[in-house]
C-alpha cells in the first residue's frame, strides 16, 4: 500500500479508534448448548461425545476476533504463559496448506475442502469463512473438546464467524482486538514477509471493513486498541477475570 493509500483510510478509521478505547458493551446472558455430533474424531451418526456441555455452566468460552497483525496471538501467548491450564484453545480447521513450521491438529486441523465441505453440510460446525479461497473454520468438536476438560475455550474468530456463532446457542464472551491504524497494521504484515502484495491488499481492505462492522452495538463485549502491548493485555485480562476466576474455582471443587 502505498503512503497516500494509506493516508486515504486514516480518516476512515480514526473515528472508530477515537469511539472504541475502553468501550465495554453489555455482557450477554450465558445459555447451556445441546450436546452434538463429533466430527474430529471421525465417527458421523453416533452421539459419542460425552456430556461436556454440561461444563459449560462453568467459565464461558472466549471469541477473541481481530485482523491479522492486530497482536491477538501474541496476546494470546502472555495469557496462556500467565494462566497455565485456565485456558484451552480451540483449533480451527482449514483447507489452506500448512505454512513452514505449523503443525496439523496444533495450529490448524488442515483437511481437504471436499472432506470439510461434507463436515459443514453435516452441521458438525459451529462458524466457518471462505477467505483468499480457503474455507476456515470451527467444529463442534474443537470446542467441545477444550470444555470437557474444564477449561476457558479460546476461539480465533474473524468477523463473519462472530456473526455466525451469534446465532447459534454458544453464549460467549466476545473481545475483539485492532492495531491502533492501518499503517501499524500493514508494517506488521510486511515484517512478516509472509504475504504477497495482493493477499496483504485484502487483508488490509478486510481490516477495514471489520473496523466498521465492529461499530455494531452489541456485537462486542469490549474491543481493544493494541497500540501498547501491556496496556493492550491488561484490558484483557482485566475482560477475562471473572472467567478466570470461574475456571480456577472449577480446579478446586
Amino acid at each position: 500500500m502505498t503512503q497516500s493509500t494509506c493516508s486515504a483510510f486514516l480518516p476512515a478509521i480514526r473515528p472508530f479508534l477515537e469511539g472504541a478505547r475502553g468501550r465495554q458493551y453489555q455482557k450477554m446472558p450465558f445459555k447451556r448448548v445441546h450436546p452434538y455430533n463429533p466430527w474430529m474424531d471421525g465417527v458421523k451418526g453416533q452421539q459419542t461425545a460425552p456430556p461436556a456441555f454440561e461444563v459449560m455452566a462453568r467459565p464461558r468460552p472466549v471469541v477473541l476476533s481481530g485482523p491479522s497483525g492486530a497482536g491477538k496471538s501474541t496476546l494470546l501467548k502472555k495469557l496462556l504463559k500467565e494462566y497455565d491450564g485456565v485456558f484451552g484453545f480451540s483449533v480451527s480447521h482449514t483447507t489452506r496448506n500448512p505454512r513452514p513450521g505449523e503443525v496439523d491438529g496444533k495450529d490448524y486441523h488442515f483437511v481437504s475442502r471436499n472432506d470439510m465441505e461434507k463436515a459443514i453440510g453435516n452441521g458438525e460446525f459451529i462458524e466457518h469463512a471462505e477467505f483468499s479461497g480457503n474455507l476456515y473454520g470451527t467444529s463442534k468438536a474443537a470446542v467441545q473438546a477444550v470444555q470437557a476438560q474444564n477449561q476457558i475455550c479460546i476461539l480465533d474468530i474473524d468477523m463473519q464467524g462472530v456473526k455466525n456463532i451469534k446465532k447459534t446457542d454458544l453464549k460467549p464472551l466476545y473481545i475483539s482486538v485492532f492495531p491502533p491504524s492501518v499503517e501499524v497494521l500493514e508494517r506488521r504484515l510486511r515484517d512478516r514477509k509472509t504475504e504477497s502484495e495482493e493477499s496483504l491488499q485484502k487483508r488490509l481492505r478486510a481490516a477495514l471493513s471489520d473496523m466498521e462492522t465492529s461499530k455494531e452495538p452489541g456485537l462486542f463485549d469490549q474491543i481493544i486498541i493494541n497500540d501498547n502491548l501491556d496496556e493492550a493485555y491488561s484490558s484483557l485480562k482485566s475482560a477475562l477475570i471473572e472467567e478466570i476466576q470461574r475456571a480456577l474455582g472449577s480446579e478446586k471443587s
